[in-house]
C-alpha cells in the first residue's frame, strides 16, 4: 500500500519512477500474497526535497486481508528516503572494493517463482557498515550491479547526513530517535477512517485519497 501511495504521489508530480527491487512475503488467507520490502527511484524536480521528511516508521490498521479470520491488524513499514548520488563524482563517499560483497541469485516474483533463469539479480553487503542493498530490475546482470552500486552511495551518504544532524541535534540537546513505536504517521482503516501525522498533527478523514497519493497537505506541512 506504501509503495503504491508513494508511486502514485511521484506519478502526479510528474516525475519518473524506477522500480530497484521487490520481495514478497509468505502467503496469507486465500493465498494472497503481500509485498515485503520494495525499493524505487523517483527522478523528477525537487524529488528528495520533498520526500526526505517521509523518512521514518509508518503505522497501519486495518482488517488485514492476509488473515484467514478478517481480524482488525495493527502493522509498521519503515520509509527510507535517500538522495540520489553519483558514485563518480561525490569524491566524500569511498566505497572500496574489498569493503562490499557482492551475490547474485535469480529474480523471484510473488510466491517465490524465478522470474529469470539466469542470476541477473545482485544483492551487495558492505562490510563496514552492514548495509544490504538488492537490485534486480533489470535482465542484466550489470545494470542491476550498477545500480544497487549507485543506491548503496545513496545510503552511505544518507548515513553520514543523518550522522552530522545527530551532532548537531546532540549539541542543542534535542535528538529524536527513529524506532518501531514511535511512528510519524498513522493510516486506520477500522473502525473509523483517519490519516493522521503526529509530527504536525494534520489529520483528514480521506483515507483513499491519501492512499492514492494525495499527499501535499502532509508533505507540505513539514517544509
Amino acid at each position: 500500500m506504501l509503495q503504491r501511495m508513494y508511486e502514485r504521489y511521484c506519478e502526479k508530480k510528474g516525475w519518473r519512477v524506477e522500480a530497484i527491487h521487490r520481495s514478497f512475503g509468505e502467503p496469507g488467507a486465500e493465498g494472497r500474497i503481500g509485498v515485503k520490502q520494495a525499493s524505487f527511484q523517483a527522478s523528477g524536480p525537487f524529488a528528495y526535497g520533498l520526500l526526505k521528511r517521509e523518512t521514518g516508521v509508518h503505522r497501519l490498521v486495518r482488517m488485514s486481508p492476509f488473515s484467514a479470520k478478517q481480524l482488525r491488524h495493527t502493522s509498521f513499514a519503515a520509509v527510507e528516503v535517500t538522495p540520489e548520488v553519483d558514485v563518480k563524482q561525490e569524491k566524500d563517499i569511498e566505497i572500496k572494493p574489498e569493503d562490499v560483497r557482492v551475490e547474485f541469485f535469480n529474480a523471484s516474483g510473488p510466491g517465490g517463482q524465478n522470474v529469470n533463469k539466469r542470476e541477473t539479480a545482485v544483492r551487495l553487503v558492505h562490510e563496514p557498515t552492514g548495509i544490504v542493498v538488492t537490485s534486480q530490475a533489470s535482465r542484466s546482470q550489470q545494470q542491476n550491479r550498477e545500480k544497487a552500486m549507485q543506491v548503496l552511495a545513496s545510503k552511505l551518504y544518507s548515513m553520514r547526513e543523518q550522522e552530522q544532524e545527530k551532532e548537531f541535534a546532540d549539541m542543542r540537546g534535542k535528538q529524536a530517535a527513529i524506532e518501531w513505536g514511535s511512528q510519524i504517521r498513522s493510516y486506520v482503516l477500522h473502525p473509523y477512517k483517519l490519516v493522521k501525522d503526529v509530527r504536525t498533527n494534520v489529520e483528514t478523514a480521506d483515507v483513499e485519497s491519501v492512499l492514492d497519493g494525495d499527499l501535499d497537505i502532509f508533505i507540505e506541512a513539514r517544509q
